[in-house]
């Protein structure tokens, strides 16, 4: 029996995934390898658990191992150890239209990815082997230019893209020579080499490589909506090679039938200058006088990772306004004003006044204090010390009085301190 077709419109999708995977970035649920950079098998289960339509494949990673990728790559999220953080870019994307954050992870992916996507074919071994592929930047950059050709909003099916692909010159060779085509193999490194006549066609490198970056990072993106089936069985151009009665198929992505440029495609690919947004924010939450936030059924899985990260939640649709849940929150990184400026879009009426004081009084707490950074304390012998090199003209600009008898000095000013000191006629062990 034949494999039920499915096909997933993803303009609206992406841009409601690429929110949800923002807001799990800023509670620092996002985890990759150090070495390898690929996201960690906890992201992967919670990227997919945010998808708004869930992953394209039930039993494989598609979006949900994309997502991470490209929010790095875009430069929205930056690594620290394995734990991926938002940048200042990246937080401010969480407030600008999805479009527009779209357009610049894709821009940026096509020159910064961090993986070769072609790795992700891994049932073709041997692609660690040095000097057998090509680098990946120039052929990410061949496929997008493809892309453009294909006329937006109708349906193409892919190999009628291989065949223009083909004949347009804009084939992202994988290979650097054929010598490096006989460490590429099936199964095993000798009898399943594709250096071997008929082994390795087209479809099998070139075009394995463009489903790829079309399934996983231009759907994923929302740039094209696809039609595709399960793998198992869906192309039959590797049979014929040693081994390949082992596989059920070839790639992940072999069940890619057709694509289609939507319109934000149409406009993160240049082939449209502007890009309008349907539909805003549904103003799904009930937000109450005793600073409870009640939700008016099924809500956004980005709005429901704002909920949880501002408010403590006291059952499955309901969330409780307090001081130390708000506090909480900027102790992250987090910003009251965000907060507020997302229930002001959200709410079903206006604001209550209990709600706006919180707010405002944890505001107003949040600015008494300012964070002055890492400091080096010194001792001083007495008070009469301390009160000299703390008025000395040339050292009161670099220390800051603590108490009666210690100085603090911040990193910048250690040196030009020291220095001072000498001149007094001090030394600082």
């Amino acid at each position: 029996m034949e494999a039920a077709e499915i096909v997933r419109l993803t303009e609206q999708e992406s841009q409601a995934n690429v929110h949800a995977v923002l807001q799990l970035c800023a509670g620092g649920k996002l985890r990759c390898s150090e070495t390898t950079r690929r996201p960690t098998a906890a992201t992967i289960t919670a990227v997919a658990g945010v998808l708004s339509a869930g992953d394209f494949l039930p039993d494989d990673a598609v979006a949900a191992f994309a997502w991470p990728l490209l929010l790095h790559a875009g430069g929205l999220a930056e690594q620290t150890g394995n734990r991926l953080q938002l940048t200042a870019r990246g937080r401010a994307a969480l407030s600008k239209p999805a479009a527009e954050t779209v357009r610049q992870l894709w821009r940026r992916w096509l020159s910064h990815g961090l993986i070769d996507e072609m790795s992700r074919i891994d049932a073709i071994k041997g692609q660690r082997c040095a000097n057998v592929l090509t680098a990946p930047k120039p052929r990410r950059q061949t496929v997008a230019t493809a892309l453009t050709t294909c006329p937006a909003g109708e349906w193409i099916t892919v190999d009628d893209l291989f065949a223009v692909m083909r004949s347009e010159d804009l084939s992202p060779t994988i290979v650097r020579s054929e010598r490096g085509l006989w460490k590429l193999y099936l199964v095993d490194h000798e009898y399943g080499s594709l250096g071997y006549a008929g082994y390795s066609d087209w479809s099998m490198l070139e075009g394995r490589y463009t489903l790829c970056v079309l399934f996983e990072y231009a759907a994923t993106l929302g740039l094209v909506d696809i039609s595709y089936t399960e793998p198992a069985g869906a192309r039959e151009d590797f049979r014929g090679n040693w081994g390949a009665e082992c596989l059920d198929s070839l790639s992940r992505y072999d069940g890619l039938r057709s694509i289609r440029i939507n319109a934000l495609g149409a406009y993160v690919l240049g082939l449209a200058d502007t890009y309008q947004a349907t539909g805003a924010a549904e103003r799904t939450l009930n937000v109450l006088p005793n600073l409870d936030v009640v939700a008016l059924g099924e809500i956004p899985a980005a709005d429901r990772l704002v909920l949880d990260a501002y408010a403590e939640r006291t059952s499955d649709r309901v969330w409780s306004l307090t001081a130390t849940a708000l506090l909480t929150a900027l102790d992250t990184g987090r910003s009251v004003e965000e907060f507020s400026r997302f229930l002001d879009g959200r709410a079903h009426t206006e604001l209550p006044g209990t709600v706006t004081a919180l707010i405002d009084d944890v505001t107003r707490r949040t600015s008494q204090l300012q964070d002055l950074g890492m400091a080096q304390l010194v001792e001083c012998a007495d008070a009469a010390l301390a009160t000299l090199i703390a008025n000395d003209r040339r050292l009161r600009a670099l220390c800051r009085p603590v108490g009666d008898r210690h100085l603090a000095v911040s990193p910048e000013h250690g040196t030009a301190f020291r220095k001072g000191l000498r001149t007094l006629g001090y030394a600082l062990p």
